[in-house]
């Protein structure tokens, strides 16, 4: 009995059950390993030099980035949008940028690398993550401080080159979502020496121009920074400390448009609000004005099919009710057991008819039976057979008398040639114990004055032993 009992009848844990324990397949492990690589480091940026270069007749690039003490398999896929992929050469040092995973089929981890670059522009990346840290330090990218945008701007302030790209951009996508939006353009280089200070100076102008006005309606509602894509260098413009500290003191609201959807500069993580290209961030101003006009526009024929809409579910539930009263009505409850009583002589009709059916169906297979039997026939048939047995009855008799006899005949002549009164026949004789009766066959079985008899074949001779 257990300690733990507490009585007669507690006997405690019989069978105390072990922990299980979770055994995992090889194909379970190795996709543990990938989720958890490409959740905890994600995408990263990692330098080496290139060896074992290969490139696949599908596209894909196979290369190992190795160091004094150490490589990685790395692998650029052929649908990779990458315009540097020339860089790529054995012995090349290079910075790659992508997401680090692991190849199921052979576990090995890998980076699958989405940028590269030559080792001479990290210096460049370096010094952009420093500036990061620091500025991040001082609280210039705190989410606290970002200012939202107004939904309904009126007047806007462009800070960007007029010769690029993204200057005719922003004024299409503003002609088209909203036209009556004024524009304070306020032109300034977007790369080279000297652009980030002239940036810098555009923004403090603004700021300037917006506190000199006296009316509020006349004040800019935001500031608009941005350029077209290019490389780190074309971009670094945005990525200068005079930049970031005059975002960060302007008073009105900055969205910050530089380079493409994967381009991040200082400017976006210190303004207000970031959008992926110049098109987006007129797309972000205008959509409070563009939502609102599609909203408008669409107003009446919502309102009409919402009208519509309650019209048809307060129909439906007016028609419910009426069928409800009409299923309640006792003159209906009557018709269906009516109907009910009708179905019920129907079935039973059916049922005598297909009983009735089923009965001749019966007489009629018995009297095709019957036909088929033909009783007079099969007595007549036994007839004849009975006529013929009595006719082969004394033949067949008289032969098996006959053969009887034959057989008889010969198991006595079997007999006689084996019988011991044929030998007899022939001058032998048998001797045998008078008192006894068992025949001797050999002179010791016999002693001097015993009495004995011979068996000849006309009678008995009897004699003693003398010796």
């Amino acid at each position: 009995m257990s300690r733990s009992s507490k009585s007669q009848w507690d006997f405690g844990e019989l069978f105390p059950t072990e922990p299980a324990r979770r055994v995992l397949t090889v194909s379970e492990l190795t996709s543990q390993v990938r989720r958890l690589l490409e959740k905890e480091i994600g995408i990263l940026r990692v330098t080496g030099e290139v060896t074992n270069l290969r490139v696949q007749s599908s596209g894909h690039v196979y290369f190992t980035l190795k160091d004094a003490s150490a490589q990685l398999n790395c692998v650029l896929f052929r649908g990779e949008a990458l315009e540097n992929r020339a860089i790529l050469q054995d012995g090349q040092k290079v910075i790659l940028e992508g997401s680090l995973t692991v190849y199921e089929p052979r576990g090995q981890y890998q980076l699958i690398v989405r940028s590269v670059e030559l080792q001479g522009v990290g210096a460049l990346q370096l010094a952009f993550e420093r500036l990061k840290r620091k500025l991040q330090a001082e609280g210039l990218f705190a989410p606290e401080r970002k200012r939202p945008l107004p939904r309904y701007p009126q007047r806007i302030g462009l800070v960007t080159s007029p010769t690029g790209a993204a200057f005719s951009d922003v004024l299409h996508v503003i002609q088209r979502r909203h036209s009556g939006l004024e524009i304070i353009f306020v032109p300034c280089r977007v790369q080279g020496e000297g652009a980030s200070a002239e940036i810098a100076a555009s923004i403090r102008l603004l700021n300037e121009f917006n506190s000199a006005l006296r009316a509020p309606h006349s004040a800019l509602d935001l500031i608009l920074l941005t350029r077209g894509g290019g490389s780190l260098e074309d971009l670094w413009a945005f990525n200068e400390e005079v930049v970031a500290r005059a975002i960060f003191e302007s008073a009105t609201p900055v969205v910050s448009a530089v380079g493409h959807e994967i381009d991040f500069t200082i400017s976006d993580f210190v303004a207000d609000v970031r959008a992926a290209t110049p098109s987006a961030a007129a797309e972000i101003i205008t959509e409070g004005v563009f939502a609102s006009r599609q909203f408008v526009a669409e107003a009446s024929g919502v309102i009409s099919q919402r009208i519509r809409r309650r019209l048809e579910r307060e129909r439906e539930n007016v028609g419910r009710l009426m069928q409800r009263v009409r299923r309640a009505h006792p003159r209906r409850r009557l018709n269906e057991t009516l109907q009910l009583l009708d179905d019920l002589q129907s079935g039973l009709l059916r049922g005598v008819k297909y009983r009735w059916r089923e009965c001749q169906a019966r007489w009629a297979n018995a009297r095709q039976r019957l036909g088929r039997v033909r009783p007079a026939q099969a007595l007549e048939r036994r007839r004849q057979n009975l006529r013929e047995w009595e006719r082969r009855l004394p033949d067949s008799a008289r032969q098996y008398l006959k053969d009887a006899r034959n057989h008889f005949d010969t198991l006595e002549a079997r007999r006689r040639l084996l019988s011991p009164l044929n030998v007899l026949e022939r001058g032998y004789s048998i001797t045998t114990d008078a008192s006894a009766g068992h025949v001797i066959r050999d002179p010791a079985e016999v002693k001097p004055g015993q009495r004995i008899k011979t068996r000849v074949k006309k009678g008995e001779i009897r004699s003693v032993v003398e010796e």
